[in-house]
């Protein structure tokens, strides 16, 4: 890592930047068709309504990667965790030690915030990054399996409770 890398809380004016760091990631896990919104949608969701919190990797002050994350609830630990969405650092500056930077910082922050426990996904192919995590002790959980219901079906429920 140069001496030029820090870490920083994203703040309104980096709507735009977070954007398109999730349009890398989008890129990169092969998603692009699913991606929706924009930077619009980043700066109201963010900033707005604090539905997420975001930091900037920074190296000589340009934006090299980010990590968005949120706190969610655990009923077995009876306290909340903090759960990483999405972490990506530029793949021209990979290798430098940022991503583990972006982690250990999120570790510290869930654990400064009296956290159980911090989670994230990784799709099953991503071996490099599974090898990076594993090589930071974290814990694959195989037993768990992730269920989603889409927005529209979110509003096909609602319209039957309706």
């Amino acid at each position: 890592m140069t001496e030029a890398f820090t870490i920083r809380q994203a703040v309104r004016a980096d709507a735009a930047t977070i954007f398109q760091f999730i349009q890398r990631i989008a890129a990169y896990e092969k998603m692009s068709d699913e991606l929706e919104g924009d930077a619009a949608a980043v700066e109201r969701t963010l900033f707005d309504e604090g539905q997420a919190e975001c930091v900037l990797a920074e190296e000589n002050g340009e934006p090299v990667g980010f990590a968005l994350y949120f706190f969610n609830y655990s009923t077995f630990k009876t306290k909340h965790g903090l759960y990483l969405e999405d972490l990506f650092v530029n793949p021209e500056k990979r290798g430098k030690g940022y991503g583990k930077a972006l982690l250990l910082y999120l570790a510290g922050l869930a654990h400064e915030r009296g956290c159980g426990r911090m989670e994230w996904c990784c799709l099953d192919w991503n071996q490099p990054s599974i090898d990076f995590y594993k090589s930071l002790g974290a814990t694959p959980m195989s037993e768990w399996t992730t269920y989603r219901l889409d927005e529209g079906q979110l509003a096909r429920y609602a319209k039957q409770q309706g």
